[in-house]
């Protein structure tokens, strides 16, 4: 498999580190940063933090990491055969090493574990350079899907694929991503698929609508066209073993050596995903 190599520092050239911008502004002796730069450190600053604590959570929480390795699993089997290299957008604590140790790991924001910075909506890879995009909870990040997958077309070579796993929508996922999760689950609300010149104040908001993978792909709404892809697969799952593993933030409802037995009611479960249904893998191909 061919590499494309990090840049001399360590990420991708089309976003800087906030945290080295210079502010222009003085008065009497005093610097001032401008407030996009301010906003975005204490944006960068929150997000290091939040990451860091999630790595403290992997490394100590097994059960974690179990159902997180039956996720990429299933990932991984729909990797495309084309030759090229492999990449994760929004790789977080860089978990998806521990599956596929040559994926290449890439973020909005720096940290040591991570090969690039990137941003979706200007890749710094080359065209038709990549096999496969891994995007694992990061679609419903994605203020303007349209733009993101002009993107995705781009640096795919064709037949690679762009593998999502999302939230699902099942009446168990409702319950839990309303009830115990922070993001906004973003049902009735519209959705911009294409960034306009109006949208470049927002560029880096924060952005979250956990079910807009579900709404677009398991929904059909607005029956959106991707004239470049075809949709190899869309498939719901029970996935309570994950569920039940309380992710990063809550305590787990069962101990690592009941995993096996636990992925049993996944299997039952699956059965039953208008019930059950809490995560979503989307496969799309391009042609």
């Amino acid at each position: 498999m061919e590499s494309i190599a990090p840049s001399s520092t360590g990420f991708g050239p089309l976003i800087k580190n906030s945290l080295t911008a210079v502010g222009k502004f003085e008065k009497r002796g005093i610097r001032f940063l401008p407030p996009d730069i301010v906003t975005s450190t204490l944006k960068e600053n929150q997000h290091l933090v939040e990451i860091r604590q999630n790595k403290e959570v992997w490394q100590k929480k097994a059960v974690l990491r179990q159902a997180y390795a039956e996720l990429y699993r299933l990932v991984c089997e729909q990797l495309s055969s084309v030759d090229g290299p492999v990449a994760e957008l929004g790789s977080g604590i860089g978990a998806v090493k521990e599956f596929m140790p040559n994926c290449i790991t890439t973020d909005i924001f720096p940290n040591p574990w991570l090969d690039r910075l990137e941003n979706a909506y200007g890749l710094s890879f080359p065209n038709t350079s990549l096999s496969n995009l891994i995007l694992f909870d990061v679609f419903h990040h994605l203020q303007w899907p349209g733009s993101a997958f002009e993107e995705f077309a781009r640096v795919l070579r064709p037949q690679g694929r762009v593998i999502m796993m999302e939230p699902g929508f099942g009446f168990l996922g409702k319950f839990v991503y309303s009830h115990f999760h922070h993001e906004p689950l973003g049902f009735g609300q519209s959705i911009s698929w294409d960034r306009s010149a109006a949208d470049g104040d927002s560029a880096g908001s924060y952005y979250a609508a956990q079910a807009n993978a579900w709404r677009l792909f398991r929904l059909g709404e607005g029956a959106r066209s991707l004239p470049e892809w075809k949709t190899i697969l869309v498939k719901p799952l029970a996935a309570l073993s994950y569920v039940a593993s309380g992710g990063f933030s809550r305590p787990s409802l069962y101990p690592p050596f009941l995993f096996p037995f636990v992925r049993g009611f996944d299997r039952i479960a699956d059965f039953l995903l208008s019930l059950f249904a809490t995560r979503l893998l989307v496969v799309l191909e391009r042609l």
